[in-house]
């Protein structure tokens, strides 16, 4: 690959990676660790993922546990859940804290389907923008340097096709998470 595309390339992988990472916090009726990703609980006066204090393990399809390696640490895991937009009532044993979650109604589903439709548009932009940035970079380097319209109008084309690949992949992610959350 042209050294002058490997910046652009590393754009789009970064937009198709933080829409993945968008949708695996989109709760599909089933337990999923990632739900708590961007959860920071007080661990001594420092924000901190839950997933570095505590073990988060699935022992059901629908259940999360999480049990905090230090037993103070129990109330503040809680009240982190609690205050977060994830929509779950922890319940506390003294040890391990429960999330429990309610299976999904089919208009829930539809919602979080439009969701993810809404979000995938979002990343495409997001490449579609990159594309832009390149082709505009191209046109001021061809200015600039000295290079031939052809070597330029290549670029171009180059561009195109990894904006076409990633749309794809985008398009491809779309469908799976919404296959997901629509299969009951």
């Amino acid at each position: 690959m042209d050294d002058r595309l490997v910046q652009y390339d590393n754009k789009m992988k970064k937009s198709l990676a933080n829409l993945q990472e968008e949708f695996s916090g989109i709760r599909a009726g089933r337990a999923n660790p990632h739900l708590l990703d961007k959860l920071r609980v007080s661990y001594y006066g420092t924000p901190t993922p839950i997933q570095q204090i505590a073990n988060v393990n699935v022992p059901e399809p629908r259940m999360l546990q999480i049990q905090p390696w230090e037993g103070s640490m129990l109330k503040e895991i809680e009240k982190t859940i609690l205050t977060s937009d994830l929509g779950l009532n922890p319940t506390n044993d003294g040890k391990v804290i429960r999330l429990v979650f309610p299976e999904l109604t089919e208009e829930r589903r539809k919602e979080l389907a439009k969701d993810i439709k809404k979000k995938g548009e979002a990343a495409k932009v997001a490449v579609r923008n990159i594309r832009r940035d390149a082709n505009d970079a191209f046109k001021k380097l061809g200015k600039k340097e000295d290079i031939s319209e052809d070597e330029i109008k290549e670029l171009e084309k180059n561009v195109q096709k990894l904006t076409d690949k990633y749309i794809a992949d985008v398009d491809q992610a779309i469908e799976d998470k919404t296959k997901e959350i629509l299969t009951v």
